[in-house]
């Protein structure tokens, strides 16, 4: 049953839209299975129907609401021994920090749609004490996340995302369980972070920049977005086709040609 009435007034700056189908956040608590001992964080709990569903189930959570008109409905939820609230914008929380030394974090969120990848990206850049994320995001973003070489959605993001994850859609969750009903379907995701990672420190920047140089121009060849950097005969050496599209490449084609940039200092 959806609880409308209850909830404060969401803000499209923030771009809210509140989860409020009780199903729903039982499948998702079921999803990331929390135990007592996980230290847990929330991004974006707004009014906390998912945070009070995860109280009920961990004796410590800490939640991070960029909303300020939020956070006295938020500490009302628990005592602060059992909820820790941060008001602050996630891209700029230092989750390691978070963790504390040698302490491994969860994050999940219903995400706005219009943050999500960067911050994505920002908790990757910190995965080293972060065991698994569980996102609420647009379908259309985690499609193109969770895509494989050769489909339509497949592309920069799918790759970046994957060399340092590995991800999974869940399910889908219609516009009509949350409120504002946003136009767009939803879906759950989970992401995993690779154990031992697979891009070794000094690729990290050749890796990012190959792919986008790859994707800048999707309907061109390889050779001729790689043009300057990797000649077509340096393709072939890589047992890549000069002629092919980056949508047709697999992971592994990709760090040959991060590792070729390397070498050559490109």
């Amino acid at each position: 049953m959806l609880q409308e009435g209850r909830l404060p007034r969401a803000k499209k700056r923030f771009g809210q839209n509140f989860l409020v189908q009780p199903q729903i956040i039982a499948r998702i608590v079921a999803a990331i299975r929390p135990v007592p001992g996980d230290q847990l964080v929330e991004i974006g709990p707004g009014p906390g129907a998912l945070t009070k569903a995860l109280l009920r189930l961990l004796p410590q959570l800490t939640v991070v609401e960029l909303d300020r008109d939020m956070i006295a409905g938020l500490h009302a939820l628990a005592s602060p021994e059992q909820l820790q609230v941060i008001q602050a914008d996630a891209l700029e929380i230092d989750f390691p920090a978070l963790a504390g030394a040698g302490n491994i974090l969860r994050v999940v969120g219903n995400l706005p749609y219009n943050v999500a990848t960067p911050l994505i990206f920002h908790i990757l850049e910190q995965a080293e004490q972060v065991r698994d994320m569980h996102f609420m995001l647009q379908k259309e973003v985690v499609d193109r996340m969770v895509a494989v070489p050769g489909t339509k959605a497949y592309g920069r993001l799918s790759v970046m995302i994957q060399a340092h994850c590995a991800v999974e859609s869940l399910f889908t969750v219609a516009p009509g369980n949350f409120f504002p009903v946003p136009k767009v379907d939803s879906a759950f995701m989970r992401l995993v972070p690779h154990r031992p990672g697979l891009l070794p420190l000094h690729l990290q920047v050749p890796f990012a920049r190959i792919v986008a140089t790859s994707f800048a121009q999707r309907r061109k060849t390889l050779a001729n977005n790689l043009r300057g950097i990797l000649s077509a005969d340096d393709l072939r050496g890589l047992q890549i086709d000069p002629g092919c599209r980056a949508e047709t490449l697999d992971q592994a084609a990709f760090f040959r040609l991060a590792e070729a940039t390397a070498e050559q200092g490109k």
